[in-house]
């Protein structure tokens, strides 16, 4: 049986728990493919797995990773083919598990062309990133398509990661107002080099005061936030009326207060969502509406991925480090191929 190098996680802990090993090449199933892996993307559900606080759904790989670029080996192209792949052709793919490698497998659904222009390590800092953001800020969180009309605004918690850097990016481009928050200048200039109309240091400033001075103490219309906690009733005092709080992560805890009065009198909405369990024909559908609304902008260059860092995939365990210690800004990256 042929066999690759990999990146498994040998017990759950720190960074250095990630380790080259061989492992037998996956075989696509029905409606999947096989890519051979050029550059993987590392993203903080990775590290939630690496602790054992994020386990892998059922009958998804036990290896980290959940985006690819790479080349189509084989598979089964005669299932829905949406975009027309074949083999050898160049795509990225949104994985439920198994990107730490040097083959995967992914559904044919959940492949996207190679957009024009990009390298395989950009292409691998799209899946994870876009997906999440399209599904929830313009799906869940219908930015544009609320109380506010179509030119509402978006408050990014955290906009100096990657999935920051994406929904400000995209929200710009598409016409929104957006407000971020960061932890220092560097990151703050970043986000508005990004788009964000005002990025706020949330060490030194109130977000909820800074927002609503820059709205004319209407508040925004959108936030999409990776904290929760404390953050909520805060988040909430700072959300317009007819206001959507979506929660992606919880990294400030999965618990906070919520005065249900104030969201019945103005009329608001707390939603969130995870992407990694949902069925196939969800991303699938994703992956429609990013390719006819998303990849047009990358293609232009109105949207890029913003990369901190390309490590060798054998230098897994330095990519967790550097990412658990925040001073990244946007993408961390692994390379497969020289």
């Amino acid at each position: 049986m042929p066999t690759m190098q990999a990146i498994e996680i040998t017990r759950f802990g720190t960074p250095d728990v990630l380790q080259p090993v061989q492992r037998p090449r996956p075989q696509p199933g029905p409606g999947e493919v096989l890519i051979k892996v050029a550059a993987s993307g590392v993203n903080r559900p990775d590290v939630f797995q690496r602790r054992g606080h994020y386990a892998p759904p059922p009958g998804a790989s036990d290896l980290p990773g959940l985006e690819v670029a790479g080349t189509l080996v084989e598979g089964d192209f005669a299932a829905a083919n949406p975009f027309g792949l074949k083999p050898g052709d160049a795509v990225c793919a949104l994985l439920a598990g198994g990107g730490y490698a040097e083959y995967a497998v992914a559904p044919l659904v959940q492949c996207l062309p190679v957009p024009k222009g990009f390298s395989m390590i950009e292409a691998a800092a799209l899946p994870e990133n876009f997906f999440t953001v399209w599904s929830n800020v313009f799906v869940r969180g219908q930015l544009g398509h609320g109380e506010g009309g179509s030119h509402e605004s978006l408050l990014v918690q955290g906009g100096s990661s990657g999935i920051g850097a994406t929904a400000i990016q995209l929200a710009h481009a598409l016409g929104h107002r957006v407000f971020a928050t960061a932890g220092n200048a560097e990151k703050c200039a970043a986000c508005e080099q990004l788009g964000a109309e005002l990025a706020i240091n949330y060490r030194e400033q109130d977000f909820v005061e800074v927002v609503k001075q820059a709205t004319d103490r209407r508040g925004v219309d959108v936030i999409l936030d990776m904290v929760a906690g404390d953050y909520i009733p805060r988040e909430i005092d700072a959300l317009a009326e007819g206001g959507r709080l979506v929660f992606i992560a919880t990294l400030g805890g999965a618990k906070g207060e919520i005065d249900a009065g104030t969201i019945m009198r103005r009329r608001l909405t707390l939603t969130g969502s995870t992407l990694r369990a949902r069925p196939v024909a969800f991303k699938a559908e994703l992956a429609r509406q990013l390719h006819a609304q998303v990849w047009p902008l990358l293609e232009t260059g109105k949207v890029r991925p913003v990369i901190h860092a390309v490590l060798p995939a054998g230098e897994a365990a330095q990519a967790h480090a550097l990412m658990e210690s925040s001073e990244h800004i946007g993408k961390i990256m692994l390379a497969w191929e020289a």
